[in-house]
């Protein structure tokens, strides 16, 4: 065993080996050497990642934060093994994409503290002039040594969860493109002067497929094939979210919301996770991007948009849940009130706010739901209104 290096000693080596071998990559051979020669765990370092679909460029610093070693390695799970294997147990700075997921898993599994942290937040790797790898390896790791708290720290689900998440996309996926199959045929008749007759998107490809005009049967035949192939892995999907929920029995606690299905309910759990992560069930909507925007200054104080953060497909969930809330099969409750008061005050776009303001109040109750476990009375804070009134 190689007893404690000094600080001096470590610093003087890794001035040696830079001088000698400049920014260039640091190879297979000359990587195993440093991290073998470098092994002083008494001495805090970090090390800041930037993440590429081949290469993963990487920058050792200091407490003192002066860079200390630079290099790349291929962005593979063997890859990462060997760089990480032999290394002092420092904790690493990565932006969270696509590639974050399993890598930060596996530098747990190496015993390694993976900070994964929100890209949003790091405006000066995406606003430099001279962005390179890295540099914003390096940036990463300045900035997770100075001022870790604002980076905005990024926790990944677990592979179950994101496993049975993506079975929810992947059928979201399938229905989007039967939508889009569908309007192609219906656009494609109306333009040869045929009206095809309304129907549900499960049974369109069987119920039109008369009254398609016979010189287009050569162009829209494979479409609607695609459509039958379609409505089959759709059902297929449905048949493994049913066998999810029994995993997530959590989801029929949630299905009591009116407009609430198995959808909506096991995306809501798979997208939060955990959720005691969340200190108010308010502040879910923010996390969903279901909250407005906000740049004041001054006197000024414009109403902007929603932030559209956080997850697309639990975001665009809920608005069909709140049309459907605020539709004529929703039924009466304090949602639906809520919505239609907003409605009523008029204004521009005064439809798309109260449909987006009782889907970020449906979060937040599903989330408040979730937490109690308590029974869901839709007219809830309506009776307790009637009931301090005749108080009073």
């Amino acid at each position: 065993m190689r007893g404690p290096v000094s600080e001096t000693q470590y610093l003087a080596v890794c001035t040696t080996r830079h001088e000698a071998e400049g920014d260039r990559p640091v190879t297979h051979t000359n990587r195993t050497t440093l991290a073998a020669t470098l092994a002083p765990s008494t001495l805090p370092a970090m090390v800041g990642l930037d993440l590429g679909d081949q290469y993963t460029h990487f920058c050792v610093m200091d407490r003192g934060q002066q860079v200390l070693e630079r290099g790349r390695f291929r962005t593979t799970p063997e890859a990462v093994r060997e760089a990480f294997a032999e290394r002092h147990r420092s904790p690493v700075v990565l932006e969270a994409g696509s590639q974050s997921p399993w890598i930060s898993a596996l530098l747990g599994e190496l015993g390694f503290d993976a900070m994964v942290v929100d890209p949003r937040k790091i405006d000066l790797i995406s606003r430099s002039h001279r962005k390179t790898d890295t540099k914003d390896a390096e940036l990463l790791a300045e900035l997770a040594l100075g001022v870790p708290r604002l980076l905005g720290r990024v926790t990944h689900r677990k592979p179950s969860e994101q496993a049975a998440l993506t079975i929810l996309r992947s059928r979201d996926l399938l229905v989007r493109q039967r939508t889009s199959a569908v309007l192609h045929v219906r656009g494609t008749c109306k333009a040869a002067g045929v009206r095809l007759r309304s129907c549900s998107s499960k049974s369109f490809h069987r119920q039109v497929l008369e009254a398609v005009p016979e010189r287009l049967l050569p162009a829209l035949e494979p479409v609607l094939a695609v459509l039958s192939a379609l409505e089959e892995q759709i059902k297929v999907c449905d048949k493994k979210l049913k066998q999810l929920t029994a995993e997530y029995p959590v989801t029929s606690l949630l299905q009591q919301v009116n407009g609430v299905g198995l959808i909506t309910s096991l995306g809501f759990v798979l997208t939060i996770g955990d959720p005691s992560r969340f200190q108010k069930s308010r502040d879910v909507g923010s996390y969903l991007g279901l909250c407005p925007r906000v740049r004041q200054s001054g006197d000024s104080n414009p109403q902007l948009r929603i932030s559209k953060c956080g997850d697309p497909f639990m975001r665009r969930t809920l608005v069909q849940a709140a049309h459907y809330i605020l539709g004529p099969h929703g039924r009466d409750s304090d949602l639906r009130r809520y919505g239609e008061r907003l409605h009523q005050r008029g204004g521009k776009a005064a439809k798309k706010r109260a449909v987006v303001a009782v889907a970020r109040k449906l979060a937040i109750l599903l989330h408040r739901l979730w937490m109690t476990g308590e029974a869901y009375d839709p007219l809830r804070n309506s009776t307790a209104l009637l009931a301090s009134e005749g108080r009073a």
